[in-house]
């Protein structure tokens, strides 16, 4: 070790006895304890109601452990084990001074990257931790928090295989919760008992998307330690991320998702690899027993941990549903909870309002974790981006005073139907093919005839209609098919800037850098700054639905469609918030098999539509009504192509 080396850690140990003469006691709450309740006398990190940047991060103790689990996923007859990858601050655990812990555990470590910068674990000669991604490290550690990066069971340097979403996942993130309580074990690389004595036992798992996911499905269990989740982006429900409600998303989906993160081979992981091809039912499309396990709604009752959420309302990776409907959930059992939503796609709010986050999140973990009265919960709940880099505070959501307004279907001019107002008398039919068409062909030029759509507009509206909520079509059809893909779409016809796409999420990457924490020579705190990317466009398509008519009833079964017969069938709509300018036309367009995003056999049916008999629901809020017209308004948008407030995504991504 070299001389400046030795008398760093000299140094740090000293400071270390000191801190210790005068903060010998615990001084977190244990992992029961209210955030509210008093404490012990505040440690050196905690200046107020803040914690602060008083330990050395260059110095932090970095260690590699591998937790056992209560599965053994592979089948080799041993529990799985998987890597945790530990930063914490040196001079609190030779001062015996306990730290909460932040923790982010994913199938990406090693295989894909994390963050803006595809960031990966990096280690030293010794195989323990030397870079770990994202900047919570950085920041926190010298604030007073251990970061753990968990590799979850089957990927990177973890042992068992993947489930996606399934109890062996969700299990090898609890069980290094009971690792950090003292009820698990844990290995070094040589096989040695490692404990935690250094966790006050609270915990924060935070996370993007799968990572965010994980967080879901750890707190639906219950495990105690668990203080709080922040998930991103993130799945409540994989049969809604991989089904949207009986329609394939993407053939081989829970396979390809395996495959993509599996660490372990494709022979140690052969069986599980073929039971998730079996029993996810994808040639029915159903909601079966495989599915219902990967569902972490119904256990909301569980939630122990408070839920901090943030979600992009253009996300279509891991669409809005996934949050809205886990926020209700969390809501009905009266979970503690605050929310984020903004315009972008897949984004990280780091990538979005990077200040105001790091800020927020900081002062999330204090009170939850260090039991700092900071006043965070007595904020309003909801921050929600109304407009490119327009912010504003709300105290729930959907927004107060929302209500479900039962818009009627117009039969128009024959060409196009008009929306609002009094609506077609039952029996006043319509028809339409599918032509597979694209959400570009679809949505542009409205007042065009098109024999694979049926589209609504609404006048002109005269006053700002503020949409807040989880919008649907009821539809009362008769199909010449046992059963088709039925797809719907709420567009804003009306001149605007808007977040653009394109191939992006919504957010450019600049060729600046801004830094939020500390560093070392092998793991800097600093990231490219990032930007939104905005454009005047002519139309935006809001909020979309997806429904294989067969699951009209059920989505644990189909009953094929007869082609005598009347079926009334809802399709829902992912969850949204916005406000239409006044001036601007609303549309309904109505489609079927739907290239752009998901995949189906069952095409070229002919729909017929009762519009009296049917109607849109849109959750609105104040007065707000459409304008009633008999004649659909005449509406003209850009060729498709760069102007196009959308581009489709790949139908079969990774979360």
């Amino acid at each position: 070790m070299s001389t400046a080396r030795t008398r760093a850690r000299i140094a740090t140990i000293l400071a270390g006895l000191l801190v210790a003469a005068l903060y010998a006691a615990p001084t977190a709450a244990p992992a029961t304890a209210d955030p509210t309740t008093r404490h012990r006398p505040s440690p050196p990190h905690v200046v107020g109601t803040a914690t602060v940047p008083v330990y050395s991060y260059a110095d932090a103790v970095r260690e590699s452990v591998w937790v056992e689990t209560r599965a053994d996923s592979d089948g080799d007859g041993v529990r799985d084990r998987v890597a945790v990858d530990v930063v914490r601050p040196r001079e609190a655990a030779a001062a015996g001074v306990r730290v909460p812990v932040i923790m982010d555990a994913s199938p990406y470590y090693l295989c894909c990257g994390r963050g803006n910068e595809s960031e990966r674990k990096t280690y030293d000669a010794a195989g323990v931790i030397a870079k770990a991604p994202l900047f919570y490290d950085n920041y926190f550690v010298p604030r007073g928090y251990a970061f753990v990066a968990v590799d979850l069971a089957g990927t990177a340097r973890s042992t068992g295989c993947q489930d996606v979403g399934g109890p062996a996942e969700v299990g090898s993130a609890t069980a290094v919760v009971d690792w950090l309580n003292g009820r698990a074990r844990a290995y070094d690389a040589d096989g040695r008992p490692v404990g935690a004595g250094w966790s006050t036992g609270r915990v924060g798992m935070i996370g993007k998307s799968w990572d965010g996911s994980v967080a879901n499905g750890a707190a639906a269990t219950g495990v105690p330690g668990l203080a709080t989740i922040v998930p991103i982006s993130a799945i409540s429900s994989w049969y809604d991320y991989m089904r949207y409600n009986g329609v394939l998303r993407a053939a081989d989906y829970p396979g390809y998702l395996h495959s993509y993160v599996n660490g372990r081979g494709e022979e140690a992981c052969a069986d599980v690899l073929a039971r998730l091809r079996s029993d996810s039912a994808e040639e029915t499309g159903d909601r079966n027993a495989f599915w219902a396990q990967r569902d972490y709604r119904p256990s909301a009752g569980r939630v122990r941990a408070s839920v901090f959420v943030a979600h992009g309302v253009n996300d279509l990776n891991v669409t809005t549903t996934q949050f809205a409907r886990w926020w209700q959930e969390l809501a009905e059992q009266g979970v503690p909870r605050k929310l984020w939503l903004y315009q972008a796609g897949h984004e990280d709010p780091f990538d979005v309002r990077r200040g105001a986050w790091v800020d927020t999140l900081h002062r999330w973990f204090d009170y939850w974790l260090q039991g700092l009265r900071n006043g965070v919960m007595d904020e309003p709940r909801v921050d929600l981006e109304t407009a490119p880099g327009t912010w504003t505070t709300q105290r729930d959501w959907p927004a107060p005073g929302t209500r479900d307004v039962r818009v009627a279907l117009g039969a128009g001019d024959g060409v196009t139907g008009t929306l609002g107002g009094r609506g077609a008398r039952p029996g006043r039919e319509r028809e339409y093919v599918d032509e597979s068409l694209s959400e570009d062909a679809l949505v542009t030029e409205p007042n065009t005839a098109a024999s694979g759509r049926l589209v609504f507009l609404s006048g002109a509206l005269t006053a700002p209609l503020r949409i807040s909520g989880s919008p649907s079509v009821r539809l009362r059809i008769r199909v010449d098919r046992p059963t088709t893909e039925l797809t719907a779409r709420l567009v804003d016809y009306g001149t605007a800037e808007r977040i653009r796409y394109d191939s992006s999420e919504g957010v450019r990457t600049l060729a600046t850098e801004s830094c939020w924490g500390a560093s070392t020579a092998v793991d800097d705190a600093c990231y490219r700054d990032t930007e939104e990317i905005t454009a005047v466009t002519d139309h935006a398509v809001l909020t979309r639905g997806w429904l294989d008519a067969a699951h009209h009833r059920s989505l644990r079964f189909r009953t094929p469609l007869r082609p005598d017969r009347w079926y009334t069938v809802t399709v829902p709509l992912n969850a949204y918030d916005a406000v239409v300018p006044a001036g601007h036309v609303l549309g309904l367009v109505l489609g079927q098999s739907d290239p752009d995003f998901t995949e189906t056999d069952d095409r070229d049916a002919t729909v017929r539509v009762d519009l009296g008999r049917s109607e849109l629901v849109l959750p609105v809020t104040g007065r707000a009504v459409l304008p009633g017209v008999t004649v659909a308004p005449s509406v003209v948008t850009a060729p498709a192509g760069p102007s196009s407030a959308r581009t489709a995504p790949d139908t079969r991504q990774v979360p």
